[in-house]
């Protein structure tokens, strides 16, 4: 099975020493995104609502980058600093997976603090495979 590096200027840079995403086989791994704007590299306004509409533009362009489309993702993990926002995330989440028949698998956890003083972190894996079974 062959290991790619995905990379794309779409996406905001790594704040650490890891990779955007990796390509394995029918495999893509994508680390956890925060509200970053790729043009400017910095956190954008609007707390945990405009955070959430900038990862998924994020993801989008890391899957555009891999091959991959947004059917093909399979588990969401999502990491918040208030839970309470939970109900304004799914809105957004609603609107990024409109499949409602093909919805990934999901985790949601509260935690106390993310990089950059960020809101919200939501990291993907995603599956290609022929649905022909």
């Amino acid at each position: 099975m062959k290991k790619e590096i995905i990379s794309t200027q779409n996406a905001p840079a790594a704040v650490g020493p890891y990779s955007q995403a990796v390509k394995l086989g029918n495999f893509l791994f994508c680390s956890g995104q925060v509200g970053i704007d790729p043009q400017n590299e910095k956190l954008v306004s609007g707390g945990i609502i405009a955070e959430t509409k900038q990862i998924f533009k994020n993801i989008k362009s890391i899957l555009i980058a891999s091959g991959f489309i947004t059917e093909e993702i399979t588990k969401v993990n999502i990491y918040m600093t208030d839970i309470k926002a939970f109900q304004s995330v799914n809105e957004i989440y609603s609107l990024f997976f409109k499949n409602i028949d093909k919805l990934p698998v999901r985790s949601t956890v509260e935690i106390s603090a993310l990089p950059l003083g960020a809101s919200i972190e939501i990291e993907i894996t995603a599956i290609k495979c022929d649905n022909k079974d």
